[in-house]
């Protein structure tokens, strides 16, 4: 029998498409290609993703955060490519608060002949498999869930965390010699410290004798060069996500908040601290695979709140975290024989 060629469908952020990651393997080990529909945010962590033939993106105004309107000549455009593809069967994995049912509308107009989705609404015709998300699932786990109910399995050997393609060798922006990084900014303020906090923090893990590296993109240059100061290494704007994935994959450990980064660092194999606001929940979002250590408040009012900004004069569930805090995870994770599991271990700070 022909193998299928098969649709995997994620449509937001760049840490929702590594997280894909583990399903994606699966899909392309049952399918003689893999063809994966991505949001413009998410489409360059489509292309690290190993198992992946083609990316092929789409703004969709259901989806994205700052949805453009509905145009239809684009969604025609989008019909077409896909039906010029002829798709056998497709993937839509969402968040466990959306909706893949315009999605499906739309891939049964390409003629999809069978699509697959967890939904809790009703789907008529347009799901071929309506499945039924475990409550309390990690993201990652839910889409393996959903590949293992369409009949893929993961490749013999595939532990199933994340993974990238081989990231470059990064020793000219880093150095040779070793380094934490702290990447301080987030697409979403609630997730991240303010400046002067992850400044403190710099300092603070310097002091300690931790040689750090300071990260971000061309847009965050200001806020890396004040994080920085004069006690890390600034690489602001100078890394794209391929080169840095690299500086992650070198690193002792990250200190990061509850964003892209830190699904890319677990997708490289790199301990995370991890600055986790509870806007979403840790049981969902948390680090995949990889030892970590969660700091911040879980019941801090913001909870389950996601909120894009902190609702919450002070930002008090993570700017309340002590540099004390900070030291003790690096210090877990970065021991030469630390006492730890792939499910981390939370660290609470209180406010």
């Amino acid at each position: 029998m022909t193998r299928p060629h098969t649709l995997v469908v994620r449509l937001d952020s760049a840490g929702d498409v590594l997280l894909a990651g583990p399903a994606v393997r699966m899909a392309a080990a049952g399918s003689r290609r893999v063809t994966l529909l991505a949001g413009p945010p998410g489409a360059g962590a489509a292309r690290l993703l190993p198992g992946v033939d083609e990316v092929v993106v789409h703004e969709a105004p259901w989806v994205a955060r700052d949805a453009p309107p509905v145009d239809p000549a684009e969604c025609t455009a989008l019909v077409d490519g896909l039906a010029r593809r002829r798709i056998d069967r497709a993937l839509v994995l969402t968040s466990y608060h959306q909706s893949p049912l315009p999605t499906a509308l739309l891939l049964k107009l390409a003629g999809v002949a069978w699509v697959a989705a967890d939904s809790e609404d009703y789907p008529g015709s347009l799901l071929d498999l309506r499945h039924h998300r475990a409550p309390g699932r990690h993201e990652a786990e839910a889409a393996m869930d959903l590949a293992a109910d369409s009949g893929f399995v993961l490749p013999e050997g595939d532990g199933g965390g994340l993974a990238t393609t081989p990231p470059p060798e990064t020793a000219q922006l880093t150095g040779s010699d070793p380094y934490i990084v702290v990447h301080p900014g987030s697409s979403a303020p609630a997730r991240a410290w303010s400046e002067q906090r992850a400044a403190r923090a710099v300092a603070a893990l310097a002091a300690a004798g931790h040689r750090v590296v300071v990260t971000g993109d061309r847009r965050e240059k200001k806020l890396t060069s004040a994080v920085a100061g004069r006690h890390a290494l600034d690489l602001g704007g100078r890394t794209g996500l391929r080169e840095l994935a690299g500086v992650l994959a070198r690193a002792d450990a990250v200190l990061v908040g509850n964003t892209g980064p830190a699904h890319l660092a677990a997708a490289v194999g790199t301990p995370v601290v991890c600055l986790f606001a509870p806007v979403v929940p840790a049981e969902r979002w948390a680090p995949f695979g990889v030892p970590h250590v969660l700091l911040g408040d879980q019941e801090a009012p913001c909870a389950g709140s996601r909120a894009v900004s902190c609702p919450v004069a002070g930002h008090p569930c993570l700017d309340a975290v002590e540099d004390a805090d900070v030291l003790a995870a690096f210090d877990l994770l970065t021991a030469p024989h630390p006492r730890r599991t792939s499910t981390g271990t939370s660290l609470e700070a209180r406010t």
